[in-house]
């Protein structure tokens, strides 16, 4: 047997780990959730030493998984390690000790709503650098509010013990044993204190948030050598790292949407919609974000992407599952969904924190609206289901008039890809075909599809197409009319939410 790739996938709501074979198949996979903590309304952490034990017990079970299956010297045989991760997640931590000042902003959080509405009119000149708009969504308001409030932080700066980063160069560093601290160009480029110019971090933008560029990471291409595993319990001394992207850029990477005008949807714990728009910065009229997709290391500059971001949408399922009690698992929400043949009016706007592109309203709530007396849990599943596609349709038609142009199809991946019934609504709501792959993976792949390149494996993106497979394709069901009075409905169904 060949060699293998590790890839790790840091998410919102647990760790990945896989191995994919010299082919791009997925040979073996281990997921271990973590807690998601709450402490106010609004805000969201996660404690960076359970994420690290995430990665641990999911990388060595993922081992026992490959020994059992008859790789007896799997250790042996991890040629590289590639990590996707949960963007704008941030933390600080120790330099000496590695230990967390605190735990970790998540993305979600909307803690720093006061200070990004207090500097609203700064707005113009940070969106001309940074392509991003002033939001709690992003990394900066979150690191300049751990600075200023967290126990011990302030002297740490002062003795150079403090240093700060996104999820990928938390796990870079720990991986290293403290010897690289180091983010990829896609990571950097969601801080909000990058330019998306010259892929730097920016001193006005610094200056702006009070955060000394000596607490950052380096900022690297996303495949290259970034170092080599020390110290750890669980994997030996000397695999390179060679591949590294923010969650949603690896999915676009892993998708193969390597030609200008290529996107696709990502249905994870939100859903990030992303057009590979080549060398040029496509600034949006429309709501929607200019952000870096990679940067290979022999490329001289960026490619850079348009992003649509809704911050809920498994989630919506979660909560249905967690807090309504409507199904016992995830998976069930399809089949009850099917119960029904409509909503009956039921609509499910999932702005539990608020409303990402193109609304960016912080202060949206979720709401179910039409509810009667004949509802049940079918409509409520089914209204969860078309909610999650009609957000999906805002960011479309965002990203249509950007471009001017009409998007005939749609790559789709993520673990709700896997229901034909949302893909359907999907298709239905868009007018467009949509197009799910044989591997929906393709955040983890995308990882590993960049360390590969990164070490070695592979030699060109033109391989890494050829291992891309379609699995179905969906196409619109319901007609023209049909699909406007959906529309307008939802429309309806948003502004009850503000």
């Amino acid at each position: 047997m060949g060699t293998y790739i590790l890839a790790i996938d840091q998410g919102t709501t647990g760790t990945t780990a896989l191995f994919v074979d010299e082919k791009g198949q997925i040979r073996a996979k281990v997921n271990r959730e973590f807690s998601q903590h709450f402490p106010k309304p609004g805000w969201v952490e996660h404690n960076l030493e359970e994420i690290w034990s995430s990665v641990e017990e999911s990388v060595g079970d993922l081992c026992q998984v490959m020994i059992r299956d008859g790789e007896k010297d799997i250790l042996k045989k991890i040629k590289c390690i590639g990590i996707t991760n949960q963007r704008e997640t941030v933390g600080i931590w120790s330099r000496s000790s590695h230990r967390a000042f605190n735990n970790a902003i998540v993305w979600q959080c909307r803690r720093t709503t006061d200070f990004c509405k207090k500097h609203k009119k700064e707005e113009t000149w940070i969106r001309r650098k940074t392509g991003l708009v002033l939001d709690p969504y992003f990394s900066a308001s979150k690191i300049h509010w751990l600075l200023n409030n967290s126990v011990g932080a302030k002297p740490a700066v002062k003795a150079k013990d403090l240093v700060a980063g996104t999820m990928d160069s938390f796990l870079v560093w720990r991986l290293t044993d403290g010897g690289s601290h180091v983010t990829d160009v896609s990571n950097a480029s969601r801080t909000m204190l990058m330019d998306l110019k010259s892929c730097k971090w920016d001193k006005k933008l610094l200056d702006f948030f009070k955060v000394p560029e000596e607490i950052l990471p380096r900022i690297s291409s996303s495949s290259e050598i970034y170092g080599y595993t020390s110290g750890l319990n669980f994997l030996p001394d000397g695999i390179p790292i060679s591949g590294m992207a923010g969650d949603q850029q690896a999915a676009l990477f892993g998708q193969a949407c390597f030609k200008l005008g290529e996107a696709k949807c990502t249905y994870g714990t939100g859903s990030f919609l992303l057009m590979n728009t080549g060398k040029e910065m496509v600034r949006s009229k429309a709501g929607l974000l200019t952000t870096v997709a990679w940067q290979l290391a022999k490329d001289k500059e960026p490619t850079y992407a348009l992003e649509g971001s809704a911050f809920i949408c498994g989630a919506a399922v979660q909560w249905l599952r967690d807090q309504l009690k409507i199904v016992n698992s995830a998976e069930e929400i399809e089949g009850l969904a099917k119960t029904v043949e409509s909503t009956d009016g039921v609509h499910f706007v999932p702005a539990f924190t608020g409303l990402g592109a193109p609304y960016w309203n912080p202060d949206a709530r979720g709401c179910i609206t039409g509810l009667t007396r004949g509802t049940n849990r079918g409509h409520i599943a089914r209204a969860c289901l078309e909610g999650m596609a009609q957000q999906n349709v805002d960011l479309l038609l965002a990203m249509e008039k950007d471009l001017k142009k009409k998007m005939r199809s749609l790559k789709v991946d993520g673990g709700a890809s896997k229901n034909d019934l949302l893909l359907q609504m999907q298709s239905n709501f868009l007018g467009s075909t949509v197009i799910r792959p044989t591997q929906v993976e393709t955040t983890a792949l995308g990882a590993a599809f960049l360390a590969g390149l990164g070490a070695g494996v592979w030699k060109s993106k033109k391989e890494i197409k050829e291992i891309w497979l379609k699995d179905q394709e969906f196409k619109s069901k319901i007609s023209v009319k049909q699909r406007a009075e959906k529309r307008r409905d939802w429309n309806k169904a948003v502004k009850s939410s503000f």
